[in-house]
């Protein structure tokens, strides 16, 4: 079991890397294309649909393929996104680029947390997701700031590059390190039918709308996190690295603590993480004006934000147990409806005027609907 979840935690890092690297890269891709911050903030939304598209439509074609052939060809649809976006002559190629690049995530990490959940023991179900979702939060310290810092020094081409390398090993691991976990004859049989009902359970669609407000808040700061530390803050420009890796070691913290905490309690945990977070992005204006402040409220930001994705993974899974696997990939979906969510809405308020940190106040109302929504279904 470590060395297949290992797989899937690299496959996570490449996937983690690529979708939150062009937060630092806006910027830079900005100038080099000649467009806005604002603007080159739907490369994020971009990505974003790809899943909310990919997810559900993957799943369901894939859902009588054998769960390791469909991981790799996943990865291998993913790994051609980057390739596209790395090639890409011009800003509508590299948004095209992205968007497919998306597609296949929601769909890896369903049918992921399926086989990290399957292939753990009993009452440690939620550990070996979180296990898988570590990819994540370790791309955020290592991998999202020095796929920044190569952006920044040789052009954001090669940090695409580089993800598609990424990619082709990760493709690699997942067919020599993840056991053959076939559908059995009984989940063959009308498989999907049963994933379609089981998306329709009342508390899987709660669940699902509570990350989509819930984690909204999250990307409605961090879409614009680099800027906001150098326009307002007052950091460099070469310390948006370090703010970055901050922000991923806050991550694993998160997801670490989120692990345990959910197999014991799940729903305290999600409506513990959720208030924390609004009451964390109301503070966040005044933090970013200290330094020392910043940086704590960007930790705490990775944590408490990312200590919400293992309970609502672990929850829409449950609540789907007979056809977990459209129901687990349709929250990624919620995830990155949610990130396409956030970033467009923190941009409008950027763009409306109302300054560099209003993006905050917007990701708390977000992530007190969220709490509600997550409160009614409890």
């Amino acid at each position: 079991m470590p060395l297949a979840l290992l797989a899937l935690a690299v496959s996570a890092f490449g996937i983690g890397t690529t979708e939150f690297v062009m937060m630092g890269l806006l910027p830079t891709v900005a100038h080099d294309l000649g467009t806005s911050v604002p603007t080159a903030g739907h490369l994020v939304s971009a990505y974003a649909i790809g899943v909310v598209i990919g997810a559900p439509l993957l799943t369901a074609f894939g859902s009588r393929v054998p769960r390791r052939r469909m991981l790799v060809l996943l990865m291998a649809v993913f790994t051609v996104g980057n390739l596209a976006s790395a090639l890409a002559p011009d800003f509508e190629w590299l948004v095209a680029g992205r968007l497919l690049a998306g597609l296949p995530h929601g769909a890896f990490f369903g049918v992921g947390a399926v086989v990290a959940a399957r292939l753990a023991a009993e009452g440690r179900q939620a550990r070996a997701v979180a296990t898988m979702f570590l990819g994540l939060t370790v791309a955020n310290i290592v991998g999202v700031p020095a796929a920044t810092l190569l952006g920044q020094t040789l052009g954001w081409r090669a940090t695409f590059l580089v993800v598609t390398a990424i990619g082709l090993l990760s493709m690699a691991a997942l067919a020599f390190l993840v056991p053959a976990l076939p559908h059995t004859a009984g989940e063959r049989r009308g498989v999907l039918g049963r994933e379609l009902r089981a998306l329709g359970n009342r508390q899987v669609l709660l669940g699902l709308l509570t990350a989509v407000f819930g984690f909204a808040g999250v990307f409605a700061v961090y879409s614009y996190l680099a800027s906001m530390m150098t326009e307002v803050t007052g950091f460099a420009e070469s310390s948006v690295t370090v703010v970055l890796a901050l922000f991923g070691i806050g991550m694993t913290l998160g997801a670490l603590a989120a692990g345990p905490l959910t197999d014991r309690a799940l729903r305290p945990t999600l409506y513990g993480a959720l208030g924390a977070l609004a009451v964390l992005l109301v503070v966040f204006p005044y933090a970013a004006q200290v330094k020392w402040a910043a940086l704590v409220a960007v930790v705490l930001l990775g944590g408490v934000g990312f200590m919400t994705t293992t309970p609502l993974q672990m929850l829409v899974m449950r609540k789907a147990q007979d056809a977990p696997t459209l129901a687990s990939a349709s929250n990624h979906s919620a995830f990155n409806l949610a990130n396409a969510g956030g970033a467009w809405a923190g941009g409008a308020a950027i763009a409306t005027g109302w300054g560099w940190t209003s993006p905050a106040l917007v990701g708390a109302v977000l992530a007190a609907a969220g709490l509600a929504i997550a409160v009614t279904a409890g």
